[in-house]
């Protein structure tokens, strides 16, 4: 069984977790998943350092394989787990999505972050809220970009659903949270057409409901 190390809040998690889901993976049947990672701890044990040594989650052990870079894992599971074709098996998309992947993490995650740990893991007394509308802006700068590509199609890789819509969307939704529970702080959000009619999209066409509350409760 695939045990999977990490909670349900964090968004590296969720993508894996999401994924599982659309592979039609179930806790507790098909995957056991462990809490790990801030309150939970677990993660700086010897046990979880000789599996990853960052002290990081998720982490995935699949028999004798431990893999432990989010969007390695999502493209492990669906390369080895995706028996119904659930995602695009065509060249081209596969591509397209992992060039969105990797500017996920490359290029929108890390403003991003800074403003999202800025705002819901930093003392009060700490926090630089110059740097954090700072890095919102920049975020909601670069997401134009996917708003443009997203008006000529319905998913990040073309018109079908793809491994890449994953960790894209995890972000849209935490920038969305930011706006709408600080706008002060975070000074004003874009308003990308294109990006709400694709995350209807995401809500109406994918299991992305099994991450969506958790997503959705980062604040609190």
């Amino acid at each position: 069984m695939i045990r999977l190390w990490g909670r349900k809040t964090s968004i590296n998690v969720q993508k894996v977790l999401w994924c599982l889901a659309e592979l039609g993976l179930q806790e507790g049947k098909d995957f056991e998943r462990i809490d790990a990672g801030l309150h939970f701890g677990k993660n700086r044990t010897p046990e979880f350092l000789a599996l990853n040594p960052n002290g990081l989650v998720p982490t995935l052990e699949d028999g004798d394989l431990v893999l432990w870079e989010s969007n390695t894992i999502l493209r492990y599971l669906r390369s080895k787990y995706d028996e119904h074709k659930r995602f695009p098996e065509n060249i081209k998309s596969q591509f397209q999505s992992e060039m969105w992947m990797d500017w996920q993490l490359s290029a929108m995650w890390p403003p991003l972050r800074v403003a999202l740990l800025g705002l819901t893991r930093t003392p009060e007394a700490d926090r630089n809220y110059e740097l954090i509308k700072k890095s919102y802006q920049e975020a909601d700068s670069l997401l134009a970009l996917l708003d443009q590509h997203l008006a000529k199609h319905a998913y990040c890789s073309g018109e079908q659903f793809s491994l890449g819509d994953i960790p894209l969307a995890l972000c849209v939704s935490r920038w969305i949270l930011l706006n709408q529970t600080f706008p002060e702080k975070t000074g004003p959000r874009s308003q990308l057409s294109n990006i709400d009619g694709w995350m209807q999209r995401i809500e109406a066409n994918t299991k992305y409901s099994v991450v969506a509350e958790k997503a959705l409760n980062i604040v609190k």
